[in-house]
């Protein structure tokens, strides 16, 4: 059997699923819709990893994601504020909506390694 020249595994393993750091943020983001506290270790984890050399397409999604999470915080404070006039449960649940959109937004681009259009905006 002839040797196998050495070379770099691809970037995205064939029919799986990369898990870049982005991704492991917006999966941890996904997660705290559940646990609640997945999303702090993400936005910890965005801040570590924004300081350390990435490549340019990664440092929109940091961005990208570390507002999303502080945006979403208050959002929910907000809602958890005005819960006893009933608008609380309005707001939360748009809150998590809003949430959950620029999270699966911020994985699909992850995927592809793509960076994000915009990542200073609060849209989508």
């Amino acid at each position: 059997m002839p040797p196998q020249p050495a070379g770099p595994p691809p970037a995205t393993p064939v029919g799986g699923f990369d898990f870049n750091r982005p991704t492991i943020i917006g999966l941890l983001y996904a997660g705290s819709l559940l646990t609640g506290v997945s999303g702090l270790i993400g936005l910890v984890l965005a801040y570590v990893w924004k300081a350390e050399p990435h490549e340019p397409w990664e440092a929109t999604h940091y961005t990208y994601l570390i507002r999303t999470f502080w945006f979403g915080l208050a959002g929910c404070v907000l809602g958890a504020l005005t819960l006893i006039i009933l608008i609380g449960f309005v707001i939360m649940t748009i809150t998590c909506i809003w949430m959950l959109i620029r999270t699966v937004l911020s994985l699909v681009k992850a995927q592809q390694r793509a960076a994000m259009p915009d990542p200073q905006t609060l849209l989508f």
